[in-house]
């Protein structure tokens, strides 16, 4: 009887530990990606570029489809809303406001919020828009 003594090499590659890397960093990316995320998703219309406000002071309004409205994701009527945004400018009178309406919303509901904001004096609004693809 012959016992060979040599080894046979080793060709297979242990794809566990690139796995387990690969879902640790695809957890923290769902995680970071969720986190930064404000206010109600609605359907936002297509810009060629945007100017970010986010500031944890930022107060953002939405007006879904249907016609809500909406500070931050509270739902909230237009004299709510003016009544809520004169207390935060009284407690910050710099603060932005962004404006996301829904590409179907009623332009004359997000015409009532962008009135809302000029009678209580807020002088950095902004309007949230997707960027199209090049």
């Amino acid at each position: 009887m012959q016992v060979s003594s040599k080894k046979k090499p080793y060709d297979e590659i242990n794809i566990t530990p690139m796995l387990d890397l690969a879902y640790v960093l695809l957890i923290i990316f769902i995680i970071m990606t969720t986190a930064a995320v404000q206010g109600i998703k609605v359907n936002v219309p297509k810009a060629s570029s945007s100017v970010s406000l986010a500031k944890p002071t930022t107060k953002a309004i939405t007006v879904d489809s249907e016609g809500h409205v909406y500070l931050d994701t509270y739902p909230v009527t237009l004299d709510e809303l003016e009544s809520q945004l004169r207390s935060f400018k009284q407690v910050t009178p710099d603060f932005p406001v962004v404006i996301k309406g829904d590409r179907v919303a009623q332009f004359g509901r997000v015409t009532e919020v962008l009135d809302v904001c000029g009678r209580v004096g807020i002088t950095q609004l902004g309007i949230v828009t997707e960027r199209t693809k090049a």
